[in-house]
């Protein structure tokens, strides 16, 4: 379902509605601040870095606006693009007419090649026929058995407890596909999505992703991605719609402790002050929940502990020419994965370019110096780019994520908590939680709205699913 675009914004809450402190001020946080905010909830919003967004923010660097990261969401994400909406901010990240992805494969004897994923107006599964028909980085046979595999996954249902206990490669392996096809096609899309490699995902979470982005809508997989610094949608837009709404945002505020009152409300405690409320959003990773989640809110609260994190890294080169011609590109036969023009959206002045690669799953790389870094993949770069060769490089630096996303490695699944604790009124957010999708902005929102849902149950409030789907 599209998201509902013509929803009125409700004003401020009243004085004496019921009250409810949400900690954590990334996606997950504002979004569920957003949700509550709207149904006439009174808000406040506890975040301890200086800003809104989480792991998707902004910097600057001298005259460049940087993103942590290069973030990308699909057509097939409705809850990311509700909130894209909810903070106007849609029309600064859009989306492709049609998915079209360069891949540039330079592993091969011969010269590099060029191949392109793309999807035609054909419906399901006829939509990608073309493209892999012609797809010049698999063999004929190797084609065939990935419409083969397609179409049995295509009958998997993700959420079935089973898969969530096997890995991606082991499915794919017992379906024909060989290590070529694996690389040029199956790990091409899953390792940025899943943040793992197909022998470390769960296999799972990788149906979701296969098959909800590329075997339900033939337009489900087009790209979009944010032409302005994360910054502006993230925190500066966000923060406007919650102020629309008298959400109090309270930054460089973490919580200490939150426990029960005497009679039944929450205590949120932070520096100085105790914030009464009638319910709590714990948006908040993983392992700091833990930490805060009273006692018997959870069964097992230590499950908390054993889902793992996965880290990314992101390369920012700075040219003083332009060298490459299309807006992002990835790479097969190069440890450069996935590499972005954000030239305009940094605001870079001139006529160079700045160039953003995101290297997910990237354990191994993780905590290498720049200098190292540097000197392996300025090289690839030129391997892949023609036009760098010779050109000067104004800025080399580097971002880490070490903790970017939860690991999505098989069982996580059984690991992963649902929005509603047994602590009446008590909720947790996050994409860490149990929405269904991997770590992603649209897990993050979807998290949001389950964590906004059954705090709004717990205070007798009516709602309804932003999505117009069951609550």
């Amino acid at each position: 379902m599209s998201p509902d675009r013509t929803a009125p914004v409700p004003a401020a809450a009243p004085a004496g509605a019921p009250h409810a402190v949400v900690v954590g001020g990334g996606i997950a946080g504002v979004t569920a601040a957003l949700r509550l905010a709207d149904s006439g909830v009174r808000v406040t919003l506890l975040e301890g870095r200086p800003r809104l967004g989480g792991l998707a923010f902004s910097f600057q660097r001298g005259e460049l606006s940087v993103d942590n990261g290069q973030h990308v969401y699909l057509r097939c994400c409705t809850a990311y693009r509700w909130f894209l909406d909810r903070v106007d901010g849609a029309h600064l990240a859009p989306l492709q007419e049609r998915l079209d992805v360069p891949v540039l494969d330079v592993g091969r004897p011969r010269r590099p090649r060029l191949g392109r994923l793309r999807r035609t107006a054909l419906p399901v599964p006829l939509h990608l026929a073309a493209s892999l028909a012609t797809y010049p980085h698999l063999s004929p046979a190797e084609r065939l058995g990935v419409g083969r595999a397609a179409l049995a996954l295509k009958r998997l249902d993700p959420a079935d407890p089973a898969l969530d206990g096997i890995d991606f490669a082991t499915w794919l392996g017992r379906h024909g596909q060989s290590p070529r096809s694996v690389e040029a096609l199956w790990d091409l899309v899953g390792i940025p999505t899943l943040n793992a490699t197909a022998a470390d995902a769960s296999m799972g979470l990788a149906a979701m992703v296969f098959k909800t982005g590329l075997l339900s809508e033939p337009g489900a997989a087009d790209i979009g991605w944010a032409h302005v610094p994360l910054g502006e949608l993230h925190d500066t837009r966000a923060r406007k719609a919650l102020d629309s709404l008298g959400v109090r945002t309270e930054l460089r505020t973490r919580a200490e402790r939150i426990s029960r009152t005497d009679d039944g409300r929450w205590a949120v405690h932070v520096s100085g002050e105790t914030l009464d409320a009638d319910a709590v959003v714990l948006a908040v990773p993983q392992r700091e929940a833990h930490g805060l989640l009273p006692e018997g809110a959870l069964d097992d609260p230590d499950r908390l502990l054993d889902i793992g994190t996965a880290p990314i890294l992101n390369l920012h080169v700075v040219y003083d020419r332009k060298v490459l011609k299309q807006p992002f590109f990835t790479a097969l036969g190069s440890p450069v994965q996935w590499v972005f023009d954000r030239t305009e959206s940094s605001g870079l002045k001139g006529k160079g370019q700045y160039l953003a690669v995101s290297q997910s799953a990237a354990q191994d790389e993780i905590d290498e110096p720049v200098a190292a870094l540097r000197e392996r993949y300025l090289p690839e770069f030129e391997r892949l780019l023609p036009a760098a060769r010779g050109a000067g490089v104004r800025d080399f630096f580097v971002t880490r994520e070490r903790t970017a996303t939860f690991a999505p490695t098989p069982g996580v699944g059984r690991l992963r908590p649902a929005a509603r604790t047994r602590a009446p009124g008590l909720a947790l957010a996050g994409a860490w939680t149990a929405t269904g999708w991997p770590a992603t902005m649209e897990s993050a929102v979807r998290s949001g709205f389950s964590a906004a849902g059954a705090a709004l149950s717990a205070l007798g409030r009516p709602h309804e699913h932003p999505l117009q789907e069951a609550v």
